[in-house]
């Protein structure tokens, strides 16, 4: 009790721990400022979408019944449940709407990236410029992206900065199916992990809200100076 009073008094939780990833990719200010610029001041006429794919969502089904809160007791789940497989979710997240198109694939491969971007494609009237903001995975830069690319000039790739898929704003929507949808889900299968998935995107689309960053202390930017980069 010494020790915890000790730490009490002086503001100290050593249990606690703040972890940080900070980007060594030489051109992270241009490609962040790219990033953001499509955010604050996107191209007239064209159509900007944050991509990216949530891997290896299990249908875990649990053995007993989720045992709901009460006052003064947390919400209680069994300890063993049954895996019956995973999937991806691929979702792109209109920067301008807020609304979410969302697809589910066994894999997360190059083949499955592009045929996403195939169907972000034909939701889009013909021509329209497309922008799309995705992390540096590898199956996100293979041959095949390229051929894809080549064959649809009006789709335009930004990649995030190396360590940086922060930038990419549909990661908060992915937290956000992940709290209200996979954390305490229960999937009898893979198929009614995928139909929940798909059936919160579709009741996520009747009110979709877009992301408006605000950025106002500038004391708090981090630079190399800054005490949470020293090593």
């Amino acid at each position: 009790m010494m020790v915890a009073r000790v730490w009490a008094k002086h503001g100290l939780k050593p249990h606690r721990l703040e972890r940080y990833m900070a980007s060594n990719d030489a051109k992270f200010e241009a490609k962040a400022a790219d990033i953001i610029g499509l955010y604050l001041n996107p191209p007239s006429h064209a159509a900007v979408f944050c991509v990216d794919e949530k891997t290896a969502i299990q249908a875990l089904d649990r053995f007993d019944p989720v045992l709901p809160l009460s006052p003064g007791r947390a919400e209680r789940h069994g300890f063993e449940y049954y895996r019956h497989g995973t999937l991806s979710l691929y979702a792109a997240f209109n920067t301008k709407t807020g609304n979410v198109l969302g697809k589910t694939a066994p894999r997360h491969t190059s083949a499955e990236f592009v045929a996403f971007l195939t169907d972000i494609v034909a939701h889009q009237p013909k021509g329209k410029q497309i922008h799309v903001i995705c992390d540096n995975l590898s199956a996100h830069k293979t041959q095949r992206v390229q051929h894809f690319l080549s064959e649809h000039p009006a789709v335009s790739i930004h990649y995030t900065p190396t360590y940086s898929s922060w930038l990419n704003q549909v990661e908060l929507w992915f937290a956000k199916i992940q709290r209200d949808v996979i954390a305490r889900g229960v999937f009898t299968s893979v198929a009614d992990l995928k139909r929940k998935l798909m059936r919160y995107i579709r009741q996520y689309n009747k009110a979709p809200k877009a992301i408006k960053w605000i950025y106002r202390n500038t004391d708090n930017r981090i630079t190399t100076d800054s005490s949470v980069t020293v090593h």
